[in-house]
């Protein structure tokens, strides 16, 4: 788990994760491979996490332009709380 694009960003380069992401639900920052579905599990059932998810091969500052965007396009997307 990382605290920032940046960590986001070197963890993916250590480890040749193609993607990193933002988890809303558990505002931290990850990485992972294409198809994989940041979440958890609760009585054997993945629940999905709401996550920002993009290449990791974008700048740290690109990522963050990119989630202001989205996040401008879609007001209230990250307000949304789910029981998790």
């Amino acid at each position: 788990m990382a605290g920032s694009w940046q960590e986001a960003v070197e963890i993916a380069q250590k480890e040749g994760k193609e993607q990193v992401y933002h988890d809303f639900d558990r505002n931290i920052y990850g990485v992972c491979t294409r198809g994989e579905h940041p979440g958890h599990f609760s009585c054997g059932v993945h629940v999905e996490h709401r996550c920002i998810c993009m290449p990791a091969t974008l700048s740290p500052e690109e990522l963050a332009k990119k989630e202001k965007a989205f996040l401008e396009e879609n007001p209230g997307w990250e307000d949304h709380e789910d029981n998790i």
